[in-house]
């Protein structure tokens, strides 16, 4: 048993996905589109680009998200995504990528319980926080 993180946007999920795959360098990013779905077995869209369903899987863990299907914002608050990554140098570059077009909370440094972290909302509104591992 294990938690996944399911996060909801707003018409940008395909976006944000394949965003996230090329920064953790995941292979097995899988995307369905309500176009995929067969007909009547899910909300009616316009927009048939819609995802209804995306994941990805990182280091054994999996990321889950979706389109929301009412249409409407769904700010990501509350909650962040930590990510560990093995090596400082990975965890930098993983912020920094995470960050462009974002609003860094915490710049990436060294601190007390860490050699490097940070915290950052990306320009998708998903919250993260990345840490090198303790030395």
């Amino acid at each position: 048993m294990s938690f996944a993180p399911y996060l909801s946007f707003n018409g940008t999920c395909a976006q944000a996905m394949t965003f996230y795959a090329g920064v953790f360098a995941a292979k097995d990013l899988q995307i369905m589109t309500v176009s995929q779905a067969p007909a009547g077995s899910y909300p009616a869209v316009a927009d048939q680009g819609f995802v209804m369903h995306s994941q990805l899987t990182v280091g054994g863990a999996t990321l889950m998200a979706s389109d929301n299907p009412e249409g409407k914002p769904v700010p990501q608050t509350g909650f962040s995504i930590h990510f560990t990554a093995r090596v400082l140098a990975s965890a930098e570059s993983i912020f920094t990528e995470l960050g462009d077009g974002g609003t860094i909370q915490m710049p990436f440094a060294k601190t007390f319980w860490s050699p490097g972290f940070g915290a950052l909302r990306d320009r998708f509104g998903t919250n993260w926080m990345v840490s090198a591992p303790a030395d």
